[in-house]
């Protein structure tokens, strides 16, 4: 079965990939790229883009929308992750963070599947952890580097793309995701 997986990000792009393949998805990337609109849930954006893109695209496809949470700046960067990490980075998330010591934050993760003459499918992931007081790692993108999920001491930077995704939001996400598609597809 081939799935496209609309993203310009070539990190996320290769996450799914080595999810996929695991149950006999192959997977194309489209990235041409779709309207985000602003508003306050990744599900918003989510569905948003799925319908969208129901209109441009003829094989099966999803969209993966995902931020960090922190918790002691009330959820930011939360759904304007990206634009933050371009404007500001780590080291602007780790200066805002001076002098905390609650240090707790949140990976949330929505996946939206569409097949067509199908009703678009929903599936979430998340990874609770902690903010790291430097950076650490070269690996993986984002605010990978000063991210610390529950149960390593490692930062998501400090992982290969396989230690990630036992860990990660969008690994859990892409989990059922790969899930739902072993089941349609009848792979054991």
């Amino acid at each position: 079965m081939e799935v496209i997986f609309a993203t310009r990000n070539k990190g996320k792009f290769e996450e799914a990939r080595r999810k996929l393949e695991e149950v006999g998805v192959k997977l194309l990337q489209y990235d041409g790229g779709y309207p985000e609109i602003q508003a306050d849930d990744l599900m918003e954006v989510a569905l948003y883009g799925a319908r969208y893109l129901s209109r441009k695209l003829n094989k099966p496809f999803f969209l993966e929308d995902a931020g960090l949470f922190i918790k002691t700046l009330n959820g930011f960067p939360g759904i304007y992750s990206a634009y933050v990490f371009r404007k500001i980075g780590c080291k602007g998330i780790l200066k805002m963070m001076e002098g905390m010591e609650d240090r707790e934050a949140w990976f949330r993760s929505v996946i939206a599947f569409k097949e067509k003459g199908k009703r678009l499918r929903i599936f979430e992931g998340v990874c609770y952890g902690r903010i790291s007081y430097e950076e650490r790692g070269k690996k993986g993108f984002g605010f990978d580097p000063i991210f610390i999920p529950e149960g390593s001491d490692r930062t998501f930077g400090e992982m290969d793309v396989r230690e990630k995704n036992r860990y990660s939001h969008r690994g859990k996400s892409l989990d059922k995701l790969a899930e739902y598609l072993r089941r349609r597809i009848g792979k054991r």
